[in-house]
């Protein structure tokens, strides 16, 4: 357990560092204490956290926890951070807020903490992430806004977040997916596996077509696999059958143009090719006067 709790601090701590010590680390649950104690504030007085990665919850989850709340009350505290006058805005813990809303709460236990939007966004992309809460489109949005808002690439946020590197560029390859297939992965229609097999396929109508045989004959991953396999296969024999059929033209077109040429000359010329983009024309003669006569057959054209 306790190196679990380490895994987590590793990915939370390092998002929290404001120093310019990249390898500085922290322990997660040392950093979420406030100073001082924990504060009651009145839910009215919270605003949602502009910078939530999860955009999708789940309303019968929300009700069962709401029925908990009733009965145990907020266990864990919220985050919030102050913002102008009185008011608060929500970093971590929006399931909690939501359902304590649904509940009838008036407040709610809370660590109030200083963080700005930088801050907010990691945090609560980070607590969400640790605890797999999110779809894998939210994490995949999730990463990218990281990288785009904030110019992380994705070595730095692999080593944040604690994550392997492969593991965050398979989530942001996600958003290449066409959007019914991303719709689909949000609503759990398909696992992040078969995501990531028709992420291979370059044509976006045919992710689309294997898509929806999924859903209609509920193929596993593994039968997307050997179709992904086998399409890769007939894709690769139809390259090498339309280059060995333009290859075959382009010889007959030269064989042609030899003939031609021969009989233009009167004298046997030979073109000779290098991958069917560049060569030479060899044009014989066998005395000076044939060689005039080809010159000036040259000097004609």
């Amino acid at each position: 357990m306790a190196n679990k709790k380490r895994a987590l601090g590793k990915g939370l701590g390092a998002l929290l560092d404001d120093s310019s010590d990249s390898n500085k680390r922290y322990d997660i649950e040392k950093d979420l204490l406030p100073i001082g104690t924990v504060a009651n504030v009145l839910l009215k007085k919270i605003e949602k956290n502009p910078f939530q990665p999860r955009e999708d919850f789940d309303e019968n989850n929300l009700i069962e926890l709401a029925n908990s709340i009733k009965e145990q009350g907020v266990i864990q505290p919220i985050t919030v951070r102050k913002i102008e006058g009185e008011k608060y805005q929500l970093i971590t813990g929006e399931r909690r807020f939501r359902a304590s809303q649904i509940a009838g709460l008036t407040e709610i236990p809370a660590y109030v903490r200083t963080a700005d939007d930088h801050a907010m966004l990691e945090m609560a992309i980070v607590e969400n992430i640790q605890r797999e809460n999110l779809n894998p489109i939210e994490i995949a949005i999730g990463y990218s806004r990281l990288m785009n808002d904030y110019n992380f690439t994705q070595e730095v946020l692999s080593e944040k977040l604690g994550k392997s590197r492969s593991s965050i560029a398979n989530y942001i390859r996600l958003l290449k997916l066409p959007a019914e297939i991303q719709i689909g992965l949000r609503q759990e229609n398909i696992s992040m596996g078969h995501a990531r097999s028709l992420i291979s396929i370059e044509n976006n109508q045919t992710q689309l077509e294997i898509y929806q045989d999924i859903i209609a004959q509920n193929l596993s991953v593994r039968e997307v696999e050997e179709i992904v396999q086998n399409l890769g296969k007939n894709e690769s024999s139809k390259k090498k059958s339309t280059e060995k059929k333009e290859n075959s033209e382009l010889t007959n077109h030269f064989n042609q143009v030899q003939e031609e040429l021969s009989k233009t000359f009167e004298t046997k010329v030979q073109i000779r090719t290098k991958d069917g983009e560049k060569g030479k024309i060899v044009i014989n003669f066998s005395s000076q006067n044939e060689f005039d006569k080809i010159m000036k057959l040259v000097n004609k054209k």
